[in-house]
């Protein structure tokens, strides 16, 4: 199954366990449209079908994109799209689409194209770790090579042109999931998130746009991608990111110090249940989940790998444990599945 070979691949899960695990992921996104055809909100079926196809044959002559995977949504089962989605490489909106909509995964290379979603090209690069600049070098010798086979609806005045005016200009989004449990626990993110929409970064939860921060995971993006080279918006989002990190890090010293019960309960809280429960909701995981990772890089927590909580983070996801179940399941029998699966990972971990 094509599908498998995204599955399989790790991407940008994996953050080498002598890194910071702040720092979870980067995205590079780049928002593209063709001259030739109206936004895809305008176009009917046979026109978002000639989008599809035209792309795909110039796709085909970018030697980069060699070893695709193809994901028509007309094809995909529901299970299939969320696992898409779970992944991070489709929108819940392009899981609404039909035919003509689709996205193309290289999972080796960390690169896809969601065609025909609120644009005909949404472009991004997914790397783990704080890799913004390598996202964008890869994203823009791939944004080049398709200009060179399509050409791109672009104004000298605007920039290139897309959907929704916010994303005119450069059409560049890039972003940065964070992990900050101790900001939350300290009750000083709602403070950091208001001031940073005052300068124009957005912080959104694990999913995007209106979803919270399940397992304490933030992602930190640009709002404004007109006015400003691709360059001056990586650098600032580094900026941001960096700030972030060492709030976190302060953050994560003065629980020790000051709020060391507190810490500790919420830690042992965490590890008991994951342990001992029979039923586990999928945002009830993240959290207890969540709470472990942040145990594990204080080094008060030394049975347990990152990388095993970061896995398990993955698949606790409802898509992602029907899968691995072969099953599809009820919301009670995904609960007891996750606590199974849970328990067992942690279980082994600690006999090791």
């Amino acid at each position: 199954m094509e599908l498998d070979r995204i599955l399989n691949h790790p991407g940008a899960r994996v953050i080498p366990e002598t890194e910071s695990g702040i720092v979870v992921s980067s995205r590079v996104r780049v928002a593209r449209n063709l001259r030739a055809f109206s936004f895809p909100g305008w176009l009917d079926v046979d026109g978002r079908v000639d989008v599809w196809q035209t792309l795909l044959g110039a796709i085909q002559e970018i030697p980069a994109c060699s070893e695709r995977v193809i994901c028509p949504m007309s094809e995909l089962t529901e299970m299939e799209k969320h696992l898409l989605f779970e992944r991070h490489l489709i929108s819940r909106e392009m899981m609404a689409r039909g035919e003509g909509c689709g996205v193309i995964v290289c999972p080796e290379d960390g690169f896809s194209l969601m065609i025909n979603e609120e644009d005909h090209i949404r472009l991004q690069v997914l790397d783990a770790g704080l890799n913004l600049q390598s996202a964008l070098k890869q994203a823009d010798a791939l944004d080049d090579a398709i200009e060179a086979q399509a050409e791109y609806a672009f104004s000298s005045k605007w920039g290139y042109l897309t959907s929704c005016p916010t994303n005119v200009g450069t059409g560049l989004r890039a972003s940065v999931m964070l992990h900050l449990p101790a900001l939350v626990l300290m009750q000083e993110m709602r403070p950091i998130i208001n001031g940073l929409s005052k300068i124009g970064i957005a912080v959104r939860g694990l999913w995007g746009e209106n979803t919270e921060a399940a397992g304490h995971m933030f992602q930190v993006s640009n709002q404004v991608t007109l006015g400003d080279s691709e360059e001056g918006i990586i650098s600032q989002n580094e900026q941001i990111v960096q700030e972030l990190v060492q709030h976190e890090e302060n953050a994560r010293i003065r629980l020790l110090e000051e709020k060391n019960v507190l810490l500790q309960d919420h830690l042992g809280r965490a590890g008991g249940i994951l342990e001992k429960a029979h039923l586990l909701s999928s945002k009830e995981a993240l959290n207890l989940l969540s709470a472990l990772r942040l145990g594990i890089e204080l080094k008060l927590i030394t049975h347990l790998r990152r990388s095993v909580i970061d896995e398990l983070l993955l698949l606790t996801q409802p898509a992602h444990l029907q899968k691995m179940f072969a099953s599809d399941m009820k919301p009670d029998e995904r609960d007891q599945a996750r606590a199974e699966l849970v328990k067992k990972r942690i279980t082994q971990q600690t006999g090791d």
